[in-house]
């Protein structure tokens, strides 16, 4: 029987100093993440400057997920 299987993540999008954006998706956030800490977290990879893109560097937030997905498993292949 095929099973249904549930993820969060975090996905956290920056907007670069070429006009283009930048997202860092991370697995499994904690259950009470606040708005305040999430962007406090990415203020501070700006003020690090810690990422280096394509797109030149990180400039700003552009916006801030919680991202929630149920997969529903429809087939198991035979054993052999």
């Amino acid at each position: 029987m095929a099973d249904n299987t549930q993820k969060k993540i975090l996905r956290l999008t920056f907007a670069t100093t070429m006009g283009s954006t930048f997202s860092l998706t991370l697995p499994a956030p904690k259950e009470d993440l606040t708005a305040v800490e999430a962007e406090a977290a990415m203020n501070l990879i700006l003020a690090k400057n810690m990422f280096m893109t394509t797109g030149g560097e990180l400039g700003g937030i552009r916006d801030i997920k919680v991202v929630d997905t149920t997969t529903a498993d429809l087939y198991d292949p035979p054993q052999y």
